[in-house]
């Protein structure tokens, strides 16, 4: 690249002033795969019930690029060993941690893209960036993976309290306007210790971290499991799963190259290419909103009638109850409403359909959340809290739902 100064700063409107740490962090934010992240919504459809929800994955990587300098700093303060390769590694690996993200977030790798996930997807994008930048993210690549000889480095980018949740809790929280999300990032940083190459969280640490387990929980019930949004991304997958369904039995949809592609073809881990990739990596949000007022105009009752409703936001009636949705209510609610515009099983499906979500804030079999005391004794946040509020945390709550139109009850 030609430019010069390549140790810009961003104002961010939650950390104030965001440093890039040295030229090949410059050239990763600068290039084109990253810069896709600016077009990619980072809450998908929640805007659709918070109006202020439009910011991207782009603002919450820079964000962990910013918690993650704060937490090297404070772990070398600590006497804890980084070489400079490593935190390089680190800054490569959680600013690029979500840049498989499709549109809308979460909507695309449940749908058209089958069995890969995002992780997986930025995965393949740190590898042939690597190629590109001549091995340079070697590092940060086993940090992803979860494969660099130290732990804590992996448990930084995904835990239990990684960074990525640092940021999303208190970035959403303030975008939403919801909050209970709140958190105080800063402090769980200054918080962190480690132990024999295990991330621990000193004693002092103990009610931020229970502030923080009881965010993610009311964030998770308030923003990301909110019934309008569920729905919402609920039927935009359908509408996915409609027009390749229509594509691959040589129907003629309008879609931009890169959507066309995955539309025709069975993209899945197994035949995910550098072809496949190229083509993801032009996607985002407008390739789908294009495509959806197009869609509207279409003969296909279910494309025109789904795509109509995400845009001027007449969503299907969704109901959460605490016991699972019995199949017959499902079937005699799918027989209604094929009786009344005359669709047949399959297209009545994509207007009455129910699932379960689930909620757990804390998992200790993925690692766990440790406590340092004083005396040197380490202890799972369960074992050294004494409020109950995290022994509920730990557990699992579902919640089932069923869709279906508001004029078919």
């Amino acid at each position: 690249m030609n430019t010069n100064n390549k140790l810009k700063i961003f104002n961010d409107p939650i950390y104030g002033f965001i440093t890039i740490p040295n030229t090949l962090i410059f050239d990763l934010i600068a290039h084109k795969y990253f810069q896709r992240l600016r077009r990619i919504s980072q809450m998908g459809l929640s805007y659709l019930v918070y109006p202020g929800a439009h910011h991207t994955r782009f603002h919450h990587a820079l964000g962990c690029l910013h918690l993650m300098q704060n937490a090297v700093r404070i772990l070398r303060f600590k006497g804890v060993q980084i070489s400079n390769t490593e935190e390089n590694g680190l800054y490569i690996a959680i600013l690029l941690h979500d840049i498989g993200h499709g549109p809308f977030s979460h909507a695309m790798e449940h749908s058209i893209v089958e069995n890969i996930s995002h992780e997986s997807i930025s995965l393949k994008f740190m590898e042939a960036l690597n190629v590109e930048f001549k091995g340079a993210l070697e590092t940060a690549i086993s940090m992803f993976k979860g494969e660099y000889s130290r732990t804590f480095f992996g448990q930084l980018i995904s835990g239990q309290l990684d960074i990525d949740r640092s940021d999303y809790l208190k970035r959403d929280s303030f975008y939403t306007g919801v909050s209970e999300g709140n958190i105080n990032s800063e402090r769980l940083i200054s918080m962190m210790n480690v132990v024999d190459d295990e991330l621990v969280i000193e004693e002092k640490g103990i009610y931020s971290i229970e502030k923080f387990l009881t965010a993610r929980r009311l964030m998770y019930w308030q923003v990301y499991l909110h019934k309008t949004s569920l729905v919402a991304e609920q039927m935009l997958m359908g509408i996915l799963r409609r027009a390749k369904e229509l594509t691959q039995n040589d129907v003629q949809l309008e879609a931009s190259t890169a959507l066309s592609f995955f539309l025709r073809s069975a993209s899945n881990q197994a035949n995910f290419d550098e072809t496949a990739l190229n083509q993801f990596s032009l996607l985002d949000d407008y390739d789908l909103m294009s495509a959806l007022k197009s869609w509207q105009f279409h003969d296909d009752f279910v494309l025109s009638h789904l795509s109509k409703m995400i845009l001027n936001r007449t969503l299907l009636k969704i109901k959460f109850k605490n016991n699972p949705v019995s199949e017959s209510k499902v079937e005699a609610l799918k027989q209604d409403l094929a009786l009344k515009y005359t669709l047949n099983a399959n297209e009545a499906s994509y207007f009455v359909f129910h699932g379960r979500v689930d909620n757990l804030a804390y998992n200790p079999e993925q690692g766990g959340l440790k406590i340092l005391y004083k005396n040197g004794k380490i202890k799972d946040i369960l074992k050294a809290s004494d409020h109950l509020s995290s022994k509920v945390l730990s557990k699992t709550v579902s919640k089932y739902y069923i869709c279906f139109p508001k004029d078919v009850l």
